[in-house]
């Protein structure tokens, strides 16, 4: 697991028992499913993203993870994280109400629910009012930082948002009737590359050694197979639709939307997309011949080759 609010750790604590998690591990994958959903949405409405602003609601593993690949892409990114700024990020931040009056907005915040920045319905109704018609907005984080039902209503007026969606509440029962008014929906897959996935088995693996006194005796990039689709040659500068036809290459969110919005039939259903994914590569698994003097492809996280220089 990488959240936690679903586990009482005091408990287990009090109980003797050892817990770890894996903070981190698909922060990757997370920032290549929302980059995707980007490219998805400038095709779809024919815009720059190099003019677009983005607000970037959380600046952790995976709100970084976004943020690096967005400004690769030429993009302005506004980190708001109140808690890094108090405890002395030297990264800037702006306001909660500043990033949400960014073009496009994407939330990478845990589920809390007490305290002086909690997350629950942190988008709430009042603040799902006060958007501006067509305003773009990405929640990757948990379902209930979103209050669906405000959003549904919003979205059966005369002045819609556009909504990407990973996350629900009250997951695997889902506000159904949410998913006909949102641009991209999922079924909570965005960090469910197979790096991911094992990067989070490693870390778990790592600690449980350190924990018994064991030594660790695998070694991460051993573990990974072969990618299907392993290598590109370049035979010209990248541009813009290139840059696009790279990322898609290899993880295009709208083959997790027409899923979700195919097989979703209830709750069971919802659950068995996720358990039943199919493999997912992270950009790393391409390997770019002809790419050493693109640093923008390795900023993103593709792998430069010198094959073929």
């Amino acid at each position: 697991t990488i959240g936690t609010d679903h586990v009482d750790q005091a408990l287990l604590a009090e109980r003797g028992i050892h817990f770890a998690s894996a903070p981190g591990c698909n922060k990757v994958a997370v920032g290549e499913y929302v980059i995707s959903a980007l490219w998805v949405l400038a095709e779809r409405y024919q815009l720059d993203l190099g003019a677009l602003r983005l607000g970037i609601v959380g600046a952790g593993n995976t709100g970084s993870s976004v943020a690096s690949k967005a400004t690769a892409l030429g993009m302005q990114v506004l980190l708001c994280d109140p808690i890094k700024q108090a405890a002395g990020d030297p990264r800037g931040f702006v306001s909660l109400d500043e990033a949400l009056a960014c073009d496009l907005v994407s939330f990478h915040v845990p589920l809390t629910r007490n305290g002086p920045h909690a997350t629950h319905h942190l988008l709430d109704a009042a603040r799902i009012a006060e958007r501006p018609a067509g305003q773009m907005l990405i929640n990757a984080c948990r379902g209930e930082v979103w209050d669906n039902q405000a959003l549904l209503a919003r979205q059966q007026g005369p002045a819609p948002l556009r909504l990407v969606m990973d996350v629900w509440e009250h997951e695997p029962a889902i506000l159904r009737e949410l998913l006909p008014y949102t641009e991209l929906a999922t079924p909570h897959i965005a960090g469910y590359s197979l790096e991911g996935k094992l990067m989070g088995s490693y870390m778990l693996y790592q600690t449980y050694c350190a924990h018994a006194g064991l030594p660790v005796s695998h070694a991460w990039p051993d573990l990974l197979p072969a990618a299907a689709l392993s290598a590109v040659r370049l035979g010209r500068a990248p541009d813009a639709e290139t840059l696009k036809l790279l990322i898609h290459l290899i993880y295009d969110v709208r083959r997790d939307d027409a899923r979700l919005r195919h097989c979703l039939s209830d709750a069971a259903s919802f659950d068995a997309l996720r358990k039943q994914y199919p493999e997912r590569r992270e950009w790393a698994s391409l390997h770019i011949q002809n790419g050493l003097a693109y640093p923008q492809l390795a900023q993103l996280g593709f792998t430069l080759d010198t094959q073929g220089v």
